[in-house]
């Protein structure tokens, strides 16, 4: 199969054009056209729908469009491992993260790493909604929850602890909770579809271990957006959970309050750059995780 073909179907997948997508590789739209319908005929399937006014993926194509970006990052990947021209730092470089973790220490730190790699261009795909890496092309992701597909492979970037917080505003109004169980009095703040988690004393005395949030207590506002949950707790309207790397300047500022700092909350994860299995990474990926880990990374930015 002429990967070269698979190149061109990639980038009209894209851009949703079959002149456009040709131009980008030096093609004209009828040399475009022709080597598309080789490659669907050595597929025995339409890949994609023409019209005269637009170009759409069909079901085929939408299934195939995976498989054909991950053989040519393996492509790319095993030119670069023997040392040939492909290991230039150049292209489009996908990448997708939490919003609220990107603005806080990503984006700042961008316009250095572009201007270390002139010939790279990057495409973001902010949410803090998990996004899946294959189905929409990801050349590498940042996550902060365990890494469960085999697909994937990890790098770990920093941990990821979590501490309840809340507003001085919030604590001189409704007192400060002094155990787990009197969380259940006050206004919580939760993530949406958040599992609970175990929340330990220090001492490491299980008689005294609890669940945020408890099952009885009163969610008095749930959101799927890191950003707008912190802001929700600086303005003081409840009880929160968060990962300490977003709410770290605010602590130290004393714009929020640790809340029952003496337990721990029991959750084993951390902040990962994830990336599709393959037998070498290409370098656009390299170089970008290698940059990350040095400006975010261990010991974590927040912490130094």
């Amino acid at each position: 199969m002429d990967t070269e073909s698979l190149r061109l179907f990639v980038k009209v997948a894209e851009s949703l054009s079959i002149s456009a997508a040709g131009r980008k590789l030096g093609l004209s739209p009828a040399i475009a056209s022709a080597r598309l319908s080789k490659l669907e005929n050595q597929l025995g399937t339409d890949l994609l729908h023409r019209s005269t006014r637009k170009v759409s993926l069909s079901t085929e194509g939408e299934g195939f469009l995976p498989y054909a970006r991950e053989i040519l990052v393996q492509q790319d990947a095993a030119i670069a491992a023997i040392g040939t021209e492909v290991n230039e730092v150049k292209g489009v470089l996908r990448f997708t993260a939490s919003n609220t973790f990107a603005q806080l220490y990503i984006l700042p730190v961008l316009p250095e790493f572009l201007i270390m790699y002139p010939e790279l261009d990057l495409e973001l795909k902010l949410s803090d909604t998990q996004v899946n890496v294959i189905e929409h092309g990801i050349d590498l992701a940042l996550r902060n929850t365990e890494v469960k597909d085999s697909g994937l492979r990890a790098r770990k970037l920093a941990d990821d602890q979590r501490i309840l917080c809340a507003s001085p505003a919030y604590i001189s109004k409704y007192g400060s909770p002094q155990t787990p169980e009197s969380l259940e009095e006050h206004q919580l703040i939760v993530f949406k579809d958040a599992k609970g988690r175990k929340m330990t004393h220090s001492g490491n005395d299980e008689s005294q271990s609890a669940v945020f949030p408890p099952s009885n207590a009163r969610v008095r506002l749930s959101c799927d957006d890191g950003t707008s949950m912190k802001i929700a707790t600086l303005a003081g309207t409840g009880i929160s959970m968060n990962s300490y790397w977003s709410v770290a300047h605010e602590i130290k500022q004393g714009d929020l309050v640790h809340v029952l700092p003496e337990f721990h909350i029991d959750d084993q994860t951390a902040i990962w750059l994830v990336y599709p299995k393959a037998n070498a990474l290409s370098a656009k990926v390299r170089v970008f995780i290698d940059f990350l880990v040095e400006k975010i990374g261990d010991p974590a930015i927040w912490n130094r």
